[in-house]
């Protein structure tokens, strides 16, 4: 239970983080954002990091076993890593036509993949 609730808040954490880092390079579509300047795009991207925070930070402190969840350190951030990847790769393809995802990019996951088995290995 406490292992699948830190995966969802670490998959909503990376959505956010996500659209606070990259969605914004999307604004200038936006008829409201067609004249922001950086800082207030810096404010924005800040607004919806806070958002990410709101989730992470839960999600860490639940899924830790050093507080009674289920994984270490190292498998938190690993799992984190993975998942922003994966939200990342989602986010570019969905909202980047121009972004391609190539062999190599699927050579990378085949690694993070390993990674993640190897981290979880007893």
């Amino acid at each position: 239970m406490r292992g699948g609730f830190t995966l969802l808040l670490l998959l909503l954490s990376n959505v956010f983080m996500t659209l606070a880092w990259y969605g914004h390079l999307k604004f200038k579509e936006l008829k409201w954002f067609e004249n922001a300047g950086i800082f207030t795009i810096i404010l924005l991207s800040w607004g919806m990091a806070f958002f990410e925070y709101c989730f992470q930070v839960p999600a860490n402190k639940l899924g830790y076993e050093g507080n009674g969840g289920p994984f270490s350190l190292l498998q938190l951030k690993v799992m984190q890593e993975v998942i922003t990847l994966v939200v990342f790769v989602l986010f570019s393809l969905l909202f980047f036509k121009n972004e391609s995802f190539r062999w190599n990019h699927y050579v990378g996951f085949t690694f993070l993949i390993l990674a993640v088995y190897f981290i979880f290995k007893k």
